[in-house]
């Protein structure tokens, strides 16, 4: 089934909001029922002339119905030309370096998801890859990391796990293309709300789906996004990576179920207006505890005072998203301490749900970490923020009585 096969209207100009709300007017053909139902097939039968009623044969080449809906939408909400949905963040992120030939150099930031940094230290290199990480607040370094030898592909995060550095996107996009490379971003924590990457030269997008997009805690998901094609003509290195990616998910199976699929678009009805509420709590968080006796530093780039926030307000629109870290004052152990007296945050890891989570990422991440010892990470959520201050503002008095 696709859009038209509905009987509800639907243009593809509504705007994003819109077509999040409604995800782009599918209805079920047969009953008009809203949302579209889940379809467990995953194997497909064929009639007695060995056709397939829908072009499906089974699940892990070419997923269900739901996996179009979703798909088409989360293209479309980042202004895209197609997307793939698979199993996890981590999935989508590393088809993209599985895909990439034997040798390919690519480029990482020094700062970004811990789990994509292991994963390119335990398996990048023994597949082959040449990985080079520099620091991407410094444009100087990536793009003299990038014109050092032919590269494949320059990979970007921003606002960057676990610290929220930015990288400037647009400045990023033409280092790569003035030098023959790719350029993806990981826009799991903006999301398509509040930066959209393609507008900035990006050719892929990625996404963690578990967080932002689904929102509730309950899905592991994650999506690549292909820009659109400039001018409507093809461009072969994206084109080519595409069809790749495409190949690389069908044979490896790293695909979505079709009961989280559901509950993926589910989640994703509600983006604009979650994202508003969370970035605006965010905000006011961030704001609060800038000048906090117990807080050394408040990492968020909506803060005029952050290191990214000129960045981020060119390339960022309607806030700053929902992740903030406090750097807390005295021994490092302080930092841990306030995590564990926090009763209102949930002490627990991952990010972009409806709750309010608190970690101590170095303890979480262990041998190896890169974090810094003395920061909590937050992930704000939509309770009421006087309930989330006066919990925070507990915990750091707690954390601070306890050490004299």
């Amino acid at each position: 089934m696709n859009v038209r096969d509905t009987f509800t209207p639907w243009r593809q100009d509504y705007r994003p909001a819109t077509r999040a709300a409604q995800g782009d007017g599918w209805r079920s053909p047969a009953t008009g029922s809203i949302p579209p139902p889940i379809e467990l097939g995953a194997t497909f039968a064929r009639d007695e002339r060995y056709r397939s009623p829908a072009g499906l044969a089974y699940l892990r080449d070419q997923g269900t119905p739901g996996y179009e809906q979703v798909e088409q939408v989360v293209a479309g909400l980042e202004g895209g030309r197609d997307a793939m949905v698979f199993s996890s963040g981590m999935a989508a992120a590393t088809a993209v370096f599985q895909v990439l030939p034997a040798g390919a150099r690519v480029v990482v930031p020094r700062t970004m998801y811990f789990g994509l940094t292991k994963w390119l230290a335990e398996f990048g290199g023994p597949r082959g890859l040449d990985v080079v990480s520099v620091p991407m607040d410094d444009l100087d370094a990536v793009a003299a990391a990038v014109a050092a030898a032919p590269t494949a592909l320059l990979w970007a995060e921003s606002p960057a796990n676990p610290t929220w550095l930015v990288t400037d996107l647009a400045a990023c996009a033409d280092i790569a293309h003035r030098a023959g490379a790719l350029f993806a971003v990981d826009n799991t924590v903006p999301t398509p709300v509040h930066t959209r990457p393609f507008e900035l030269g990006a050719d892929l997008i990625m996404h963690s789906g578990t967080k932002y997009l689904n929102g509730h805690t309950d899905v592991v998901a994650g999506f690549l996004v292909a820009a659109p094609r400039p001018d409507g003509a093809a461009d072969e290195a994206r084109e080519a990576l595409w069809e790749r990616l495409r190949l690389h998910r069908r044979l490896t199976g790293p695909i979505l179920g079709p009961l989280e699929t559901y509950l993926l678009m589910r989640g994703i009805r509600t983006l604009f207006p979650r994202m508003r509420q969370i970035s605006a709590t965010a905000q006011a968080l961030a704001e609060h505890f800038a000048e906090h006796p117990h807080v050394s530093r408040v990492a968020y780039p909506g803060l005029p005072t952050d290191p990214g926030h000129v960045i981020a307000s060119r390339q960022m629109r309607g806030g700053f998203s929902g992740m903030l870290s406090l750097h807390v004052n005295g021994d490092w152990q302080r930092s841990l301490r306030t995590a564990e007296n926090c009763e209102l945050f949930i002490r627990a890891t991952s990010l972009g749900g409806v709750e309010s989570l608190v970690e101590h990422r170095y303890t979480f991440e262990g041998p190896g970490s890169t974090s810094p010892k003395d920061m909590i990470r937050l992930s704000i959520g939509l309770e009421d923020a006087a309930d989330l201050v006066a919990d925070l503002e507990q915990a750091l008095e707690r954390a601070a009585k306890e050490e004299r």
